[in-house]
């Protein structure tokens, strides 16, 4: 069923606007108390925009905590009228959809599991249709970045105005640093893809816990993200579900504090000279990058020539592992992360075998 046609009110108009945008409330609604005392800490902070909490929780297992449900919809209006705060809950079908809207529902977002499903986001985006209320898609669960981008388009072809992104992090096998993996360069992406589009970064799902919440949170920032959504709750280690990546109100509001908001650019005339004295340098030196490894593969072709005609096949397993010992260990001494190091070897080795493939093939022109 297609939700009830509504109009954007003006206070969230204005509020999309607002840098830094955020949003915090418990992972779960719990019970009516909970809900209120937790909107009311928030709201009292002055740090917060919008009030957060899951009504319908798609779990990894059977048996785990899957939320209250529509009921809860309930103790949220309420405290959006006792607090003031706008409120905002995950959708993941029609149904959550119409009876978000039902209950005053000031902004919707689409979480990680439902967005790796193309006719999941389909369905939300169909009961989307002549609604006037902001949606943000959280990136999913793998790191794919055409589904991202496609849930995007979904919403954008049925005339959604106000569409947003929420970096959550990407699930990683045997990552035990982070709950997701943030791997920066996939809503870097985004931001390239999307230049005018409001980017979140959601920290406690990012960690998974509370200790490196202020590091990702400012890492974000320094990314240009445009706000953060924090997972909050009035008694964290008895919540219901992610207990361990949840702070109190009070700690939010000490972070947001805490935190270093940066401005985009600056009119000060010594900054603009410096920056594009070093986008010089970096043109210059890219230039040369470019010219060397365009070199680098020259020589490549000349070793596939000297293959071809013994008969030898292209990859050279001992060889690529004794380049790759050597150039990790330089690009350590150099201050290179290990991360980069690794997939500037991959894409190098890549290019490599294919001009080394034209060769053998003899369609190198």
């Amino acid at each position: 069923m297609q939700a009830t046609s509504t109009h954007l009110n003006s206070s969230i108009e204005k509020l999309w606007e607002t840098r830094p945008f955020i949003i915090s409330g418990p992972c779960s609604a719990e019970t009516p108390e909970q809900i209120l005392e937790t909107a009311k800490l928030l709201a009292s902070s002055g740090q917060v925009d919008l009030f957060r909490a899951g009504i319908w929780k798609p779990r990894t297992k059977p048996g785990m905590f899957e939320g209250i449900g529509s009921e809860a919809l309930g103790w949220l209006l309420e405290a959006k009228k006792y607090t003031g705060l706008p409120v905002c809950v995950e959708v993941a079908t029609a149904k959550h959809v119409e009876d978000a809207l039902k209950f005053d529902t000031d902004l919707l977002w689409i979480g990680a599991r439902t967005t790796v499903s193309p006719f999941s986001v389909q369905a939300v985006a169909e009961a989307l249709k002549g609604v006037n209320v902001p949606v943000l898609i959280k990136n999913p669960v793998n790191p794919d970045i055409e589904l991202w981008s496609g849930a995007i388009e979904r919403l954008q072809q049925i005339g959604l105005s106000k569409i947003g992104m929420i970096h959550r992090g990407f699930s990683n096998y045997g990552d035990a640093v982070y709950r997701n993996t943030p791997m920066w360069h996939i809503p870097i992406e985004m931001k390239l893809r999307f230049p005018n589009m409001l980017m979140l970064c959601d920290p406690s799902h990012i960690c998974g816990n509370r200790i490196m919440l202020k590091e990702i949170a400012q890492k974000s920032i320094n990314l240009g993200f445009n706000g953060l959504m924090i997972e909050s709750h009035i008694n964290p280690d008895f919540a219901w579900s992610d207990a361990k990546q949840q702070i109190t109100p009070t700690e939010v509001a000490q972070l947001i504090t805490q935190l270093i908001w940066r401005s985009e650019t600056s009119n000060e005339a010594e900054y603009l000279i410096a920056l594009s004295k070093f986008r010089q340098q970096i043109n210059q030196i890219d230039d040369e990058l470019l010219s060397l490894l365009s070199q680098r593969m020259k020589i490549a072709e000349k070793i596939g020539e000297h293959k071809r005609s013994e008969n030898i096949i292209i990859l050279q397993a001992n060889r690529w592992t004794e380049i790759a010992e050597r150039v990790e260990k330089y690009g350590a001494s150099l201050g290179l992360s290990a991360e980069f190091i690794a997939r500037y070897l991959d894409a190098l080795h890549l290019e490599s075998i294919n001009h080394q493939n034209k060769i053998m093939n003899g369609t190198k022109e």
